[in-house]
């Protein structure tokens, strides 16, 4: 989760600005020929320069540049950095930057071919973006060659949906776990609801099974919650700017728990499905649970003020990131610490609890002249020792390795906060990446989003999306 108050700011503006570079940019073959399972090393990938034994000393000496955006878990690893000069004898020089403009600093960087840095933090849906012209190590190779990957690496302990999640064939509209694997899934965050606990208890209410619950609830809330003692409690919080990062939360979950699609494939061509009928209205309903419950400045929220309103009690539910309800339920955090609990959320037909999510992953710079050395860093950052070390000793929370998640350290730490185990536990394997991917993928949420805003300001939904609709047919596919 973006710690700051531009959450996965892209605006756009800023999508603009960043399409106009990577359109600047000469388009490259990718490195590599893919990551299949049982391949050999190499495909021409500098992996296959690595030989022999295994050495964490191989690259002693060397020093990696990494760009990295201020981020709890971040502060998790510069904390533990020495342990990794002290393994390997390589030295890490870094450079963090705020969110408001990290990904700017990212994208600006790679098109220009410098390769100021060899490693950096990026998302999954950046791989759409980042992967067609050529920008990312295909890390494939390197997990393959037991030369450059200690067995202790262990890939086989992370989620394997976490994994796939940033593993991609560079094809529009082709499904994810096939192909290069671009980045490594580092820390992760799954979209639930967190509550007050305190206004459901003085209400006499409990967390809604379905969607029609939640409407419900929300609208509940915000009508009743003055009256027992909250006064401005409204009753759910969810994102409402003109910016992609409204969708992808707690809309796109509910969407996806719907059987719904953003896009359909046929015959290798991308084709906009939330005009569909039961898309047009899930949106409607969407909409109108936000009028009845949500914020009063709903177009304006980012999950900067959804979560901030959770902690000040002037929300009674949060349908987000879990991490951005944790870091107001922790000890002294927020006036409403010590009275915030999780809960999956409401259920789709059939029961689904089918999860979007997003996931900072670690990449390296397919320019870079320090590979070896990179992939070490990349390999201990993403490794088993350090990664406990940050959940448990900071917040580097949600892991990306079962090892982690299993460890009782780790569960001893998190059974102070109501449910989160528990919920962690019942959506981890239903968590996904619900979109299809695309190039367009800023572009086409951005716009969904305002649709949305349209939609909450009275305009009709199905006129509204099938606009949207045609609008994207002409620019994905």
């Amino acid at each position: 989760m973006d710690m700051l108050p531009a959450a996965h700011s892209h605006d756009r503006r800023r999508f603009l600005a960043l399409t106009a570079a990577v359109s600047a940019a000469p388009l490259l073959t990718a490195c590599g020929a893919g990551f299949k399972d049982g391949g050999k090393q190499g495909d021409g990938s500098a992996a296959d320069d690595v030989t022999g034994s295994f050495d964490w000393k191989r690259a002693e000496g060397k020093t990696v540049k990494a760009l990295l955006n201020k981020h709890p878990y971040t502060d998790a690893l510069l904390a533990d950095l020495k342990s990794f000069t002290e393994k390997t004898g390589i030295k890490v020089e870094y450079d963090v930057f705020p969110e408001d403009n990290y990904f700017d600093k990212l994208t600006v960087d790679l098109s220009s071919g410098r390769a100021s840095y060899d490693v950096f933090m990026l998302g999954a849906y950046m791989v759409w973006q980042y992967g067609p012209p050529g920008w990312l190590e295909d890390l494939g190779p390197w997990m393959r060659n037991s030369s450059a990957t200690g067995a202790d690496w262990d890939q086989a302990d992370f989620f394997p949906n976490l994994l796939q999640a940033d593993q991609w064939s560079l094809k529009a509209g082709a499904p994810l776990g096939q192909g290069g694997q671009y980045a490594l899934p580092w820390g992760w965050e799954t979209n639930v609801v967190a509550y007050n606990t305190e206004v459901f208890a003085k209400l006499g209410l409990k967390p809604a099974e379905t969607f029609d619950e939640l409407r419900e609830l929300a609208g509940t809330i915000k009508r009743k919650a003055p009256g027992a003692g909250f006064d401005g409690m409204y009753g759910v919080a969810v994102r409402g700017s003109r910016s992609w990062a409204t969708i992808h939360p707690g809309f796109m979950t509910m969407y996806a728990r719907n059987g719904l699609k953003d896009f359909t494939v046929e015959d290798g061509k991308v084709k906009p499905a939330m005009n569909a009928p039961e898309a047009v209205a899930f949106t409607r309903d969407w909409a109108e649970m936000v009028k009845k419950g949500g914020p009063p400045s709903w177009t304006s929220y980012t999950w900067y003020q959804c979560s901030s309103d959770l902690g000040a009690k002037k929300a009674g539910m949060l349908f987000d990131a879990d991490t951005a309800a944790y870091f107001q339920a922790v000890k002294g955090a927020s006036p409403a610490s010590g009275k915030i609990a999780f809960h999956p959320g409401p259920k789709g037909p059939g029961g689904s609890l089918a999860t979007n999510m997003w996931i900072w992953s670690l990449g390296m710079n397919a320019r870079s002249r320090k590979k070896t050395a990179a992939w070490l860093f990349l390999q201990w950052a993403t490794g088993k020792e350090h990664l406990l070390k940050g959940a448990v000793q900071h917040h580097h929370i949600d892991p990306v390795r079962k090892s982690v998640s299993e460890d009782a350290a780790y569960k001893n730490k998190m059974k102070a906060i109501p449910g989160f185990i528990e919920t962690f536990e019942t959506v981890v394997d239903r968590t996904t990446i619900q979109f299809t991917p695309q190039e367009q993928f800023f572009d086409a949420t951005t716009s969904w989003a305002a649709a949305l805003q349209e939609i909450y300001g009275g305009k009709n939904a199905k006129s509204v999306l099938n606009g949207l609709a045609g609008d994207l047919a002409s620019k994905v596919g």
